[in-house]
């Protein structure tokens, strides 16, 4: 009998390309958030992404699902879903679009990804996945080579308060993992995002006269900035990262996104002019190489 966490190869390659999908696009937010934060305060960016992430997630919802195969959460999984979209999306967007006032792309992206850590330990205790060799083994080399890119960072340090905001941001972002992934066991991967997602946009509804005050004096590129970090990181970035989740163990999707700083440096590279050291590009390498033994199948 086939289980969620021994999905069929079809199914298997399906949720690595939309794994895939996801590291590129989360990638690109950190360079996204960096750019847009000079003009939008954290709070108004959070509430600006969210609340237009909502409605693009909700749309999406209403074209693909027929009202009979809709299924609204039960007394149980509500307490998780608040949960998730606290932490994860309110909480977590919080706490990373302030650091990145202070730290530059790539090396908050590296910060934030102690989180895959996090997640392997929370869901190997919390959700009865164990602790397989191979994803050990993997998240040792990915969890090496973010220290490898963390002693290498473009600016050469990082502002104290900076690092502790993505601290909070990957603690929150791990939480919200383990408590996402018992949910899509039971309701769409697309509901379930959409739902975190409002809620995490309600979280940010304080922001709201800040942001209608700085909407109004930023440029044109920034505010179509905001459109795309709410698209696409937001609302397609998260609903593949929840078709792969529902396929596959949480510890491995942790792991699998250790590629995103990579993705991040190059990216932050290409557009910011971040400028990273070959140490970081030795970094990113056993980066990709540890996400890669936690992937393998066993035969």
């Amino acid at each position: 009998m086939t289980t969620l966490t021994e999905a069929p190869p079809r199914a298997g390659r399906l949720a690595a390309g939309a794994a895939a999908i996801t590291v590129v696009l989360w990638a690109s937010s950190f360079v996204a958030i960096r750019h847009v934060g000079t003009e939008i305060s954290a709070g108004a960016l959070s509430l600006a992404r969210l609340g237009l992430g909502s409605i693009f997630l909700g749309a999406l919802l209403l074209k693909r699902s027929r009202p009979a195969v809709r299924r609204w959460p039960t007394k149980r999984d509500w307490l998780p879903l608040i949960a998730c979209g606290v932490l994860w999306f309110g909480v977590y967007n919080l706490a990373l679009n302030e650091a990145e006032r202070r730290l530059d792309a790539g090396t908050a992206a590296m910060l934030v990804h102690i989180a895959p850590l996090l997640i392997a330990v929370l869901a190997g205790v919390g959700l009865g996945e164990g602790f397989p060799r191979q994803l050990v083994i993997g998240g040792l080399v990915a969890f090496a080579g973010i220290v490898v890119i963390g002693t290498s960072t473009s600016s050469g340090r990082a502002e104290t308060w900076g690092v502790v905001l993505c601290v909070v941001a990957a603690i929150s972002y791990a939480v919200g993992v383990v408590t996402q992934k018992p949910l899509l066991s039971r309701l769409p991967a697309a509901e379930v995002t959409w739902l975190a997602c409002t809620i995490g946009a309600v979280v940010c509804l304080p922001f709201a006269p800040t942001l209608v005050e700085e909407v109004r004096s930023a440029d044109a590129a920034t505010v179509w900035w905001i459109v795309y970090l709410a698209a696409f990181p937001t609302a397609l970035g998260f609903t593949t990262w929840a078709f792969a989740l529902r396929r596959t163990s949480a510890g491995r999707m942790g792991v699998t996104v250790y590629a995103v700083p990579v993705v991040a440096i190059v990216l932050g590279w290409l557009l910011l002019g971040e400028t990273p050291t070959v140490m970081a590009f030795a970094g990113g390498a056993l980066c990709l190489a540890g996400v890669a033994i936690s992937r393998r199948r066993t035969s």
